[in-house]
This record gives C-alpha cells, sequence and structure tokens, in this order.
C-alpha cells in the first residue's frame, strides 16, 4: 500500500495512557509539553544511504495521505524515527495506522489511518491496529531475573582508547572527540519495549521518553524541534556525577558552572547548534549562561537555544540532518572527531546518539539525541547499550569509565528490579 491509497481522519481523543500498555507493539514518544504514541503500521518510509540526504521524501509520503481533520502539530499523518548515528547508512520511518496525542493543557486528539478505497466506514488498517490495542490484555511480560553483561573492549582497554585520544587533542588533531563504551547485554526472559518505556518515563519524567523499532529510552537532550515557525534546541554538554545528596549536588552543580573545561566543552556544542540554525532563522537566540539539568546519575551543563524560522520553512527533519551529530556526541572538528571516534570505539553505534522523535505532515516535529536508552535485538532477550563521554584536552581516562558506569547502570536498572 501506498500514501496514495490512505486516508488520515484526526477526531478529538479520549483520555488515554499516554505511555502503550505492557506487551503491546507501539511507537512513541513522551515529553512534558506533547506527547505522540501509536500502533499499527499504516506505512514505512525507507530512506536509502546516506539518510540525511534523502529526507525530503518523508515531507512527500506525509503530504500524499489525505487528512480529514483539523491542522495543527502532530495531528494527522506522523511519522516516527530512530535514525542511525551513522549519516552513510539507510534508515526508515513509520507511519503508525493509530496515533493518539496529548498537549500540556489538555488537548486530546486520535488519528486513524486506512485504506482510501474502502471508503469511510472501512479504516481497514487502523481497524486491526485499534483492535489489537484496545482488545484483550496482553500477557503481562516477566522481568529478568538475571543478566549477563559483556563487552568487546575491557575497562582497562576503553580507559587506553581515551587516553590515545587525550594524546591526539593534545598534538592540536582535534578539540573534543566523544567515545561511547558498547555493552552487550543477555537476560533469561525477553525485554519488553513498553515495560521499559514505562520505567524510563516514570525515573526521568521531565525527559524525551522514547520507544521507536525496539530503541526505547529517555533522554535529557533536545536535538531540535520545530512547532509552527518556533526552533528550539537544548544542547547539552559538560557533565559531573550526582551523589543523590542535595546539599554535594548543588556543590557540584556551582563546580560544574564554575568548571572552565567543562564551559569551554559546551561552548563548542552551542556555537555548532546555533551557527548551523542561524542560516533558516529570521530571528535566533541563545541563552546567555548555561544552567544545570539533573538526568539521572549525571547533572549537565544545558543551553536553550531559541528563534523563528524565516521563509521558507524547513521541515524539522530538514534542521535534524544539517545539525547530527552535534559535537554534543561526535565531536570537534565533526570530520577529525568522526574519524578519531571510528578508530577508537570499534563499535557500530547503531540508533545510539541518533536523532529520534517524530515528524507529521506539516514539518512540524520534535527530535531528541538517542541517548540513555536500550536497543533490544530481534531476539529480545539481546540488548545493547552504550555510555558515551565527551574526551577534550586534560580529560582523565579512569575519571571518564567511572561517567560512564553511572549512565550505564542507570539504563541497566530499568532492565530487571533484581
Amino acid at each position: 500500500m501506498t500514501e496514495m491509497d490512505l486516508v488520515a481522519r484526526t477526531e478529538p481523543g479520549q483520555p488515554v495512557d499516554e505511555l502503550p500498555p505492557p506487551g503491546r507493539a507501539h511507537v512513541a514518544f513522551c515529553s512534558p509539553r506533547r506527547s505522540l504514541r501509536g500502533s499499527g503500521e499504516a506505512l514505512r518510509i525507507d530512506l536509502p544511504a546516506p539518510w540525511p540526504e534523502h529526507v525530503d521524501a518523508v515531507a512527500d509520503t506525509l503530504a500524499g495521505i489525505v487528512h480529514d481533520g483539523s491542522g495543527g502539530a502532530g495531528r494527522g499523518p506522523v511519522a516516527f524515527g530512530a535514525l542511525p548515528y551513522d549519516r552513510d547508512t539507510p534508515a526508515s520511518l513509520v507511519v503508525p495506522a493509530v496515533i493518539h496525542g496529548r498537549t500540556a493543557d489538555g488537548e486530546r486528539w486520535t488519528t486513524r489511518i486506512g485504506d482510501a478505497a474502502a471508503g469511510s466506514d472501512a479504516a481497514t488498517t487502523s481497524d486491526v491496529a485499534a483492535s489489537s490495542e484496545d482488545g484483550d490484555e496482553a500477557p503481562t511480560p516477566t522481568d529478568p531475573t538475571s543478566v549477563t553483561i559483556s563487552s568487546v573492549l575491557s575497562p582497562r582497554e576503553w580507559a587506553a582508547s581515551v587516553a590515545t585520544a587525550v594524546d591526539r587533542i593534545g598534538r592540536g588533531e582535534l578539540t573534543k572527540v566523544v567515545l561511547a563504551r558498547e555493552l552487550s547485554v543477555r537476560t533469561d526472559q525477553a525485554l519488553d519495549a513498553a515495560t521499559l518505556l514505562r520505567r524510563f518515563r516514570a525515573a526521568s519524567p521531565a525527559a524525551f521518553a522514547y520507544s521507536v523499532d525496539g530503541f526505547v529510552g529517555a533522554t535529557p537532550e533536545l536535538l531540535v524541534s520545530r512547532i509552527g515557525d518556533v526552533v528550539r534546541a537544548h544542547p547539552m554538554a559538560g557533565t559531573l556525577p550526582r551523589t543523590g545528596d542535595p546539599d554535594a549536588d548543588s556543590r557540584r552543580a556551582g563546580e560544574l558552572l564554575g568548571s572552565t573545561k567543562n564551559r569551554w566543552e559546551h561552548q563548542i556544542t552551542i556555537d555548532a547548534v546555533h551557527d548551523t540554525l542561524l542560516p533558516w532563522c529570521s530571528y535566533l537566540d541563545a541563552e546567555p549562561e548555561p544552567s544545570v539539568v539533573a538526568a539521572g546519575p549525571v547533572q549537565h551543563l544545558a543551553t536553550l537555544v531559541e528563534g523563528r524560522l524565516g521563509q521558507p520553512e524547513p521541515s524539522v527533519l530538514e534542521l535534524v540532518a544539517a545539525l547530527h551529530p552535534t559535537p554534543a556526541v561526535g565531536g570537534w572538528p565533526r570530520i577529525e572527531a568522526l574519524a578519531v571516534q571510528a578508530e577508537l570505539e570499534r563499535a557500530d553505534r547503531g540508533r545510539y546518539a541518533g536523532p529520534v522523535g517524530w515528524v507529521d505532515a506539516e514539518g512540524n516535529g520534535v527530535f531528541g539525541v538517542g541517548i540513555r536508552g536500550v536497543q533490544i535485538a530481534e531476539d529480545p532477550t539481546s540488548a545493547r547499550l552504550f555510555a558515551g563521554v565527551g574526551v577534550v584536552d586534560g580529560s582523565d581516562p579512569w575519571t571518564e569509565l567511572e561517567e560512564t558506569r553511572s549512565k550505564a547502570a542507570a539504563v541497566l536498572g530499568a532492565l530487571t528490579r533484581i
């Protein structure tokens, strides 16, 4: 079925849980301002490699679906995507058959997408999705009782990679590189994406919780949003661990704000994001000073970048393609950092640190940076996760190793309640 065979109907929605029921297939992207979740699959949009050069196909496809309903961000056909970190690979986005949306001010809606030829009383595609979602409850998933963790690089080998990166930075080859540790997970029970999503959402209610094609997590970092002509980004770079003690964490927040190393690392990312978005904007500004954002076991420096788009307004996916990867997940300069990253990490990141979010037929959308999550494999007793750190001049390999352990522990805690 192509987009020309589909019609979307949007109606006011009844109160529905923003999170999918445990055991149910779904896609979801939830935030305090606006949450969307979908079930069924009306259409899948495949982007050939390199995916950033083909994002216009998403807008063309969504525009081809007839929409009978009110407009507004997130209404009508919506494509959800967890895009690969590697720009030189293919990607895909899914258009659900049923989409439930809600905003912080209480608006709720449901969009159903079905076969146009079947007529208004027989939106067959969405009927199937609705019956699977609203019918008998799925069996309650069983929590794993054991988890086995392995990694290609030992902790000592990974710390040695950080030391190598610091040496190259000291020689002037680059100014920053983000290195991530890959952890492979094996459990004795199948991992359920909907259950994990609920745990990530409960642990980080202010974050962007996501679940697309088995990639599940809650990222604190907004890559970019475009709602109407308003564009926002909330880059984060510069990190210190949290202790759980409010007084100690407050002191550490002060240390983070006063750290020359962390402020410099943060400014690299802010400048890159600002300069990338500026050509599309009639107005764009960044907060004069960063704030400290708590994100589970760590706290980050964060700066809001906000503005208004000029004409013609780009789709959020055009902005995503231009921004990704920012220095917060890649490094700087970009080309040199990505080369060092590929050499030293020795792992395919997959969707880790790639853009994850949604886009509608009008180009509105929200994409976060795909961190603090886990990719469930085709065999649902297997999964992969990554934890990364920004390496700059003066970085200590063993301190960076401990930071990856803290970040990984927060993700692993969602997998089991042992």
